[in-house]
């Protein structure tokens, strides 16, 4: 499936989905209440069949926050990317460990070093940092004056 009929196959099941124009894979933006049943959808329909989600991580714009997810279909060979825009002062977003197991890990490590509360993980617990770490690291605000290097 080529990446123009990928989008008009999504665009039919979910019309709210908007593309990010330029970069070498589809990019499309879906709110985050509609996320998980996205991401069932494009595990499960024979039509996409995305087995493989190969990266999921998290940046900050400092006016918000926005959730990266790269999936690709192994049987296919397509890849896409999908992207929810998150309110930075409360980010959360369904967690998608129950269609991928391999988000367990990805999704933790995103609610340590960005704060991202992922609804229904089954174990959202720090990875990294030790218990008692205070603040987000990898948030654009974040002051360590004892490690933090000024930019």
């Amino acid at each position: 499936m080529t990446r123009e009929e990928l989008k008009s196959e999504l665009l039919l099941i979910y019309p709210t989905l908007t593309e990010e124009e330029g970069g070498e894979w589809l990019n499309l933006f879906v709110d985050s209440k509609d996320w998980h049943a996205l991401a069932f959808e494009l595990k499960r329909n024979a039509l996409f069949r995305f087995d493989y989600l190969f990266c999921l991580t998290c940046i900050d714009w400092k006016t918000h926050l926005t959730m990266v997810y790269h999936l690709s279909s192994t049987e296919f060979r397509h890849t896409m990317v999908i992207k929810s825009k998150l309110d930075r002062n409360v980010p959360v977003i369904d967690s998608v460990v129950d269609i991928w197991k391999t988000a367990d890990f990805h999704e933790r490590e995103v609610f340590e070093l960005f704060g991202v509360h992922f609804t229904d993980h089954p174990d959202l617990r720090k990875l990294i940092l030790p218990d008692d770490w205070v603040g987000f690291p990898l948030r654009k605000d974040y002051e360590d004056p004892v490690n933090m290097i000024k930019l």
